[in-house]
């Protein structure tokens, strides 16, 4: 794991040297990080989707069916979960001295938060301002991008201040 972080802490440091002056390293490595991982979640729900459920509904037994959509949801959702944490945990906020079971709880409610947020935001960008459905995702996910790195930063992945003996 720790070989893993190494490399690509190198990586994505060796990137960072051009955007310095506007954007400090812990910035860049969440954007990097969560960047990636969202084109990840891209790519696997579109696999999902398309290739491994061929667009069709997956049939539960003594419950009725889940959509292919929310299904590629789900599988997506259930590799690009864990590994954004691990992304912040051992890469962007490496730092921190709290608990990890304590910082996975607080991801997971962030997680939700972000759900329910995004939902929300869509519904008003769309329905309110009569924003089109591409680009009011795509302010949403800015949005919460940047919600996501402060309250990651200052909460869920806080440096707990050492108490003196």
């Amino acid at each position: 794991m720790f070989k893993i972080r190494k490399i690509l802490l190198q990586i994505i440091d060796f990137f960072h040297p051009p955007f310095a002056r506007w954007i400090d390293q812990q910035t860049f490595r969440y954007l990097a990080c969560g960047g990636s991982n969202q084109l990840l979640n891209i790519f696997i729900y579109w696999f999902s989707f398309n290739i491994l459920l061929h667009k069709k509904d997956v049939p539960v037994p003594n419950n009725g069916p889940i959509a292919g959509p929310y299904a590629s949801l789900i599988i997506a959702s259930a590799v690009t979960i864990p590994l954004g944490f691990l992304f912040s945990k051992y890469i962007v906020f490496q730092e921190s001295n709290l608990k990890g079971r304590i910082q996975l709880f607080r991801y997971i409610s962030l997680v939700a938060l972000n759900f329910v947020l995004n939902y929300w935001m869509l519904k008003f960008f769309i329905n309110v301002l009569h924003i089109y459905p591409t680009p009011s995702q795509t302010l949403t996910i800015i949005i919460l991008a940047v919600f996501s790195y402060l309250v990651q930063r200052f909460f869920t992945f806080k440096v707990k201040p050492e108490k003196a003996n």
